[in-house]
């Protein structure tokens, strides 16, 4: 072989040995940019996905009237007396639970009483 073409493959050889390592970390950078795009848009898409806070939705949004039942005066009173009924029984439940808690204020506390903390066999 002709030192002419050697020295051209030579040239060659070493151009693309220098254009290698350039051509890797460029592809890596490639794949990282990638890899965030991808990240950013799986961010992006579960964000839209997820419930607003309350407060976000409190202030932007107009909360709607509400809608009124048409109800005979006859039926409306007789809702009436049933939540007024279902109202007093649920204070007499806790009057009662009240009453039971704050009654045994000065009695020992249920269960069995702890050992001595000195015991005879020295421990």
């Amino acid at each position: 072989m002709k030192t002419k073409n050697l020295k051209k493959k030579i040239r060659r050889l070493e151009k693309r040995l220098q254009e290698g390592p350039k051509k890797l970390a460029k592809l890596k950078q490639r794949l990282q940019a990638s890899d965030a795009a991808k990240a950013a848009k799986a961010r992006k898409k579960s964000a839209a996905k997820a419930p607003k806070p309350v407060e976000a939705k409190k202030s932007g949004a107009v909360k709607k009237p509400k809608k009124k039942l048409n109800l005979s005066p006859e039926r409306r009173a007789q809702l009436a007396a049933a939540m007024k009924a279902r109202w007093a029984a649920k204070r007499a439940a806790e009057a009662n639970a009240k009453g039971a808690s704050g009654d045994n204020q000065h009695s020992p506390p249920p269960g069995p009483t702890p050992p001595p903390l000195n015991r005879p066999d020295g421990v």
